[in-house]
This record gives structure tokens, sequence and C-alpha cells, in this order.
């Protein structure tokens, strides 16, 4: 399915599950599951595949996306979106609802998301200390979003809006290498 169209499913449902929260008054609480949800698929193959096969029917993954709300405690709300996610053969687009919603909740605040990837977790020090950095940058509030990527060796890619600062050592490296190939 052409990107733009998966854009355009994740709106959609991400509109729907933000505005049932805002009536329900339990706009934390879902983003909390929602960011849950984001770290569970980051950190697990096997849950990464239940949300991209197209194999498996709608009902295994109802099932399964059920048993992993229930065993995280999500809220009742997250939980029937979920459902109706896999009921639809959605969940291939999760990502860009979670990312939608949590977009909407930023807004909604007056917060400007960040995202964050790292070589090795951050101390709770060194993620005052980035936050306290990008609010200075950009003012106001900042929602950061950190993700763990071994592949970067060392350092920091930032991600704010349209705005990307890559300190990574991988990329240090690949720009060593490229300016070696042009000296010999």
């Amino acid at each position: 399915m052409p990107s733009e169209t998966i854009g355009v499913i994740a709106e959609r449902y991400a509109t729907a599950l933000f505005e049932l929260a805002v009536s329900g008054d339990v706009l934390d609480p879902v983003a909390g599951d929602l960011k849950t949800l984001k770290a569970m698929i980051r950190a697990s193959a096997d849950l990464r595949r239940l949300f991209d096969s197209p194999v498996l029917s709608r009902a295994d993954q109802g099932r399964a996306v059920g048993a992993v709300a229930a065993a995280a405690g999500f809220n009742p709300l997250t939980v029937n979106f979920l459902g109706l996610v896999a009921q639809n053969r959605r969940l291939f687009s999760m990502g860009g609802m979670i990312e939608s919603y949590l977009g909407r909740l930023a807004k909604r605040r007056g917060e400007v998301a960040a995202s964050v990837a790292t070589a090795v977790p951050l101390s709770p020090a060194q993620l005052d200390a980035l936050t306290t950095s990008l609010k200075t940058a950009f003012g106001g509030n900042v929602a950061v979003d950190v993700a763990v990527d071994p592949d970067l060796l060392g350092g920091l890619v930032v991600k704010v809006g349209s705005r990307m600062v890559d300190s990574s050592l991988k990329t240090q490296l690949q720009h060593l290498k490229l300016a070696m190939k042009g000296v010999g």
C-alpha cells in the first residue's frame, strides 16, 4: 500500500481515537498506553511481525493484540481501539497512528515534539540536560521521545519538526570515509 494511503489511514484513526480520548477525559492514559505500545513494538521482532503480517487472520491478530493490551494493563479505550484496528486489518499503520495521536496531544498542549535516537540509553541526568537544551533552543515545552539505536555507535540524532541534527559517530565515520575516497 502506498505510504500516502497509510498516512491517511493513520490520521483518520488517530483523529477518532483523540476525539474519543478528549470526550472520555483519558488523553494522558491513552498517550501513555501508546508510548508503551510503541516501545514494545520497537523492542520485539515478534510483535512487529504481528502488526505487519498480512497472513494472520483478523481473529488471530485481534486475540494477540488483546492479550498484549491486557498484559500491559492498557486503558479500556486503548484496548477497544486496538481491537477495532485489528478487526479492520489496519495494524500495519499503527506506528503512524501513534505518532499522529502524540502529535495532536503535543499541539494541544503547545509542546514541540522532539525525537532523539541514541547509541546507548540516557541516564536521567543526561535526559534532563537534553530536555533543558531543547527547551532553550526551541522555546516552551518540548516532549522528548528517546529511542536507543546501537547502530549509531555513539552520539545522538535529534529531530524536531523538519529540523535534524545528526551528531552520531556512524554519520561522522561515513563523512570521513567519503572524504578519504576523494583524497585517494
